[in-house]
């Protein structure tokens, strides 16, 4: 027996640390996928990621034990975007050949 396809929606204003807006299992699970889609929004697959915060409620910030692992997600999504924070200064290519 398969499990059903879960999907949480967090939203980082880089002010709080990310919170959880939409979560559901099945049908909403494919719905909120469905939506971020059309809306452009990455989306990241890792099951067991989706099961720790699925634990969580609707408008709960992620625990600390995951700011590193969500970080990382955010700062990939941002780079597909070609976003970058303020002040970002990427290396210097030739630095990194030396």
């Amino acid at each position: 027996m398969s499990e059903k396809r879960e999907a949480i929606a967090l939203l980082y204003d880089g002010e709080q640390a990310p919170t959880v807006t939409a979560k559901g299992e099945g049908d909403l699970a494919e719905q909120i996928i469905q939506l971020a889609m059309e809306y452009e929004v990455p989306i990241y697959q890792n099951a067991d990621l989706a099961k720790m915060l699925a634990r969580m409620e609707l408008g709960d910030q992620i625990p600390e034990e995951l700011y590193r692992t969500i970080a990382e997600i955010i700062a990939f999504a941002w780079y597909l975007k070609g976003k970058a924070p303020v002040g970002f200064i990427p290396p210097d290519d030739d630095a990194i050949d030396d």
